[in-house]
């Protein structure tokens, strides 16, 4: 049975290495049955103390609430449910933030995801950060979900936000056999704003490298070799954010 295989990789940023070390990213991938990808990724406010702790939990409930529904269902879910989902990750930073007695935006973050069973996208966004698929026919890179911002620069929404602000899409009727998510520090290289496009240099090299995994599921030394390049001076130099990337193709 044809299935994802995908790295992962996630890599502080220099502004956070160089201010206290801690990356507040967060990142999950995994794989349900029917050879569904599901990615999320996460990033927390670096204005916030427990932002980093907000994207975990948000990741975590988000991914294994989808991955027992298409497991149980064998269908991708529905736009409700994932504001469902959504909701419960949002009451699970409120308990958490009331047992460490702060508010529930100290564990402000963005959220990206992607679910995918080749034929179908489903993509669900709250904040900045993007998802790219690859389609088969034509050979071209889509634009699925765009980072969104607030009403002031370097403004946006957030999980927590009393309304968050989410962003439900499908693209169906063409077959994917490429998909990227990723966080905000990676914007600047990976999207052609004034175009409105994907930019093709930076995902033409990324995705030829993932002709290395021959199989379906993770792979590690691709893994690890996308967070090299994640952490190299060159990408360094262009962004001084979190990096989070996931990249997945199909096998």
């Amino acid at each position: 049975m044809a299935g994802w295989a995908w790295a992962a990789a996630s890599r502080c940023g220099t502004a956070h290495r160089d201010a206290d070390g801690h990356r507040q990213d967060a990142v999950r991938v995994v794989a349900a049955d029917g050879g569904v990808l599901i990615a999320v990724a996460c990033d927390g406010a670096g204005s916030t103390f427990h932002g980093r702790y907000g994207a975990v939990i948000s990741a975590r409930t988000i991914s294994q609430r989808a991955k027992a529904w298409v497991t149980a269902h064998a269908l991708l879910p529905t736009p409700l449910l994932i504001d469902l989902w959504v909701a419960e990750a949002r009451l699970s930073i409120i308990v958490a933030a009331d047992r460490l007695g702060v508010a529930a935006g100290d564990f402000a973050n963005t959220l990206v995801l992607a679910i995918s069973d080749g034929e179908e996208v489903l993509t669900a966004h709250i904040g900045d950060g993007a998802v790219v698929a690859g389609l088969t026919v034509p050979n071209s890179l889509v634009v699925l979900s765009w980072p969104q911002g607030g009403e002031f620069a370097a403004e946006t929404f957030f999980v927590t936000d009393t309304d968050p602000q989410l962003r439900i899409g499908s693209l169906r009727g063409w077959t994917i056999d490429r998909l990227a998510v990723m966080t905000d520090g990676l914007e600047r290289l990976a999207l052609d704003f004034s175009a409105a496009v994907a930019h093709p240099p930076f995902f033409d090299r990324l995705f030829g490298g993932m002709i290395a995994a021959t199989a379906p599921g993770p792979c590690k030394p691709l893994s690890d070799a996308l967070g090299r390049f994640l952490d190299a001076d060159a990408v360094n130099a262009r962004t001084t954010d979190d990096k989070t990337l996931v990249l997945a193709v199909m096998r």
